[in-house]
């Protein structure tokens, strides 16, 4: 696969959007399951074409006006994204809603969409498109192409929010550059995941989480010839996704079917020393706690991170359908109301000691780990501020951790292609493109191209 083209990002202005209305300042405390999350920084872009004149005859100047107004608007609703991570005086963190205001960045690429190879988003994402946060929890910026066309791309905090807490905000100022109500008021109660009296939970917890009091000093940094983990986003076909779940016994959903087949290959790059494969997803509670009620808008981070284990040499002599299974026996007991209710007694009995999903962590008897995250809710066609749906969209999250990341999320095209990113050691990537019939796609321009010329 040829490399990225070379171009350049010139910084234009840039500015601090606050909430167009006062804001009167208060402290959000991190909830039980917030405070579960690392200090990690989340990207997300989206990718627009230029519509002729006819369609849509305003200015990049006009867009970026656009965005900003109505940013300053929709921060009257999300107004956690308008402030600041401070620490309290027990040593935790927490968000102190003071609408400091968002970092708004202009900018212009000499590049044309049809030039960028989103398929290595290390090189044509990161450090070009993609803002950092400096300061705050949300970063925007909005990059004008040299064809017209633009990306529009967030940074946030990831201890503020989740993916669906995102999703929603994303939506939500969407909405509000189109004058729509918003459809799905934000709740930030954080009574809803309140410790129970009787601080129960189950002993399962112990494993999937753990102190950080408990972890092994700092482990010295990579030698030099140790092999890096990579980004690369893919798509998948609709009819690929259905093969892999016919192939997992039909009984089980995509994602597990999708998550098995992951599995299976990631066994084949263990090395010699590698007895042991694991395999992550996440699991979001909402549905779980109270389905149809408040939690379906509650803003933060409500998830939960079940693994399995298994030999690597057990894993490479059963089939898809048996791998599924598994996957859908480590899954199944985190897809309860229970497990979330118990995950957050145990957090309260470990307060104010931080803990870390085990699975982000290097265990100490070696081994490969994957985590699969599920954006499949990602809104790709609903984030339309006025000039037409994104061509292509995705999540960036460069892990640092010895577990790779995988996540797919819907295509553009809206036909079940999956778009999937993913941050894994390059030999497993190089293994997943040579699989037989193919599964995983390299992303090309002709790919979100052709999307373009649908829309």
């Amino acid at each position: 696969m040829a490399g990225c083209k070379e171009y350049a990002v010139t910084v234009k202005a840039k500015e601090r959007v606050a909430a167009v209305l006062p804001v009167q300042e208060q402290r959000l405390p991190f909830s039980n399951l917030d405070l579960l999350l690392p200090a990690v920084n989340v990207g997300v872009f989206f990718c627009y074409k230029k519509l002729p004149a006819e369609q849509n005859p305003t200015t990049f100047a006009t867009t970026v006006s656009t965005l900003k107004t109505s940013l300053a608007r929709a921060l009257v609703t999300y107004h956690p994204f308008a402030g600041e991570v401070v620490t309290n005086s027990v040593g935790e963190p927490e968000l102190l809603c003071n609408n400091r205001g968002v970092d708004f960045i202009e900018a212009y690429a000499n590049v044309e969409l049809q030039e960028l190879l989103f398929y290595n988003p290390d090189e044509s994402v990161e450090g070009k498109l993609l803002p950092k946060v400096e300061e705050g929890v949300l970063c925007v910026q909005a990059t004008e192409l040299k064809c017209g066309g633009l990306v529009l791309a967030c940074t946030f905090d990831h201890r503020i929010a989740d993916a669906y807490s995102a999703n929603m905000f994303l939506v939500a100022w969407a909405e509000t550059a189109a004058s729509k109500t918003i459809s799905l008021p934000p709740s930030f109660r954080r009574s809803l995941l309140t410790p129970r009296r009787s601080g129960s939970n189950d002993s399962s917890l112990d494993r999937l989480y753990v102190p950080v009091s408990s972890l092994p000093p700092m482990a010295p940094p990579p030698s030099p010839d140790q092999e890096a983990a990579v980004s690369r986003i893919y798509y998948i076909v609709a009819d690929d996704i259905a093969r892999i779940q016919v192939a997992a016994g039909g009984q089980r959903t995509k994602i597990e079917a999708f998550t098995a087949y992951l599995w299976r290959v990631l066994s084949r790059t263990a090395r010699p020393e590698d007895k042991v494969c694991r395999m992550a997803g996440v699991v979001d509670g909402r549905s779980r706690l109270a389905p149809g009620g408040e939690m379906a808008g509650y803003f933060g981070n409500v998830l939960s991170f079940p693994y399995g284990s298994l030999g690597v040499d057990e894993l490479k002599d059963m089939d898809l359908e048996e791998v599924a299974e598994v996957v859908h026996g480590w899954l199944r007991p985190a897809a309860t109301e229970e497990h979330f209710r118990g995950l957050v007694d145990w957090v309260e009995a470990l307060r104010p000691e931080p803990a870390v999903p085990r699975i982000y962590l290097r265990f100490k008897e070696g081994g490969l780990g994957c985590l699969v995250s599920s954006g499949r809710r990602f809104p790709v066609g609903e984030v339309e501020f006025g000039w037409g749906r994104a061509v292509f969209a995705s999540y960036y999250l460069p892990l640092d951790s010895p577990t790779g990341y995988v996540m797919p999320m819907p295509s553009a095209k809206g036909n079940g292609d999956w778009v999937v990113y993913m941050h894994l050691l390059k030999s497993f990537l190089e293994l997943l493109e040579a699989e037989e019939p193919p599964v995983f796609r390299p992303l090309t321009a002709d790919y979100f191209l052709a999307v373009a010329k649908r829309t």
